[in-house]
């Protein structure tokens, strides 16, 4: 099993910053792409970022110049730093993380999700 544990969500006023954290725990030997989904009410969850382990990111449109993604690999975490934050990024966000536990299985986990409101 491999568990993801978020934080770093809450209440904020447009044009503020948050920075979500998640941090990835149990049977893993290695990890792949680490990303952040998020959901608005009466939604589809969409792609807001991920990164590989090379290093190589992607965006979606809505969040390009105003979302950072990163990871750090020693401690199997990957961050969301959003800023100038809108009401429309309003959404729980969701982090997914896919790797290998061993040579012949892999996995996908997802985080429990962590509310962003965006309110004045």
């Amino acid at each position: 099993q491999v568990q993801l544990v978020e934080s770093g969500g809450g209440l904020v006023q447009p044009g503020g910053s948050l920075r979500l954290s998640c941090a990835a725990s149990g049977s893993i030997q290695s990890i792949s792409t680490m990303g952040w989904y998020r959901q608005a009410p009466g939604k589809q969850r969409e792609l807001v970022a991920d990164i590989t382990s090379g290093g190589s990111t992607n965006y979606a449109d809505l969040v390009k110049g105003r979302f950072t993604i990163s990871r750090d690999d020693a401690k199997n975490t990957v961050y969301l730093q959003m800023n100038s934050l809108k009401f429309e990024d309003t959404a729980v966000y969701f982090c997914n993380v896919r790797g290998r536990k061993d040579l012949f299985s892999t996995f996908e986990s997802w985080g429990q999700g962590t509310q962003v409101t965006v309110s004045s």
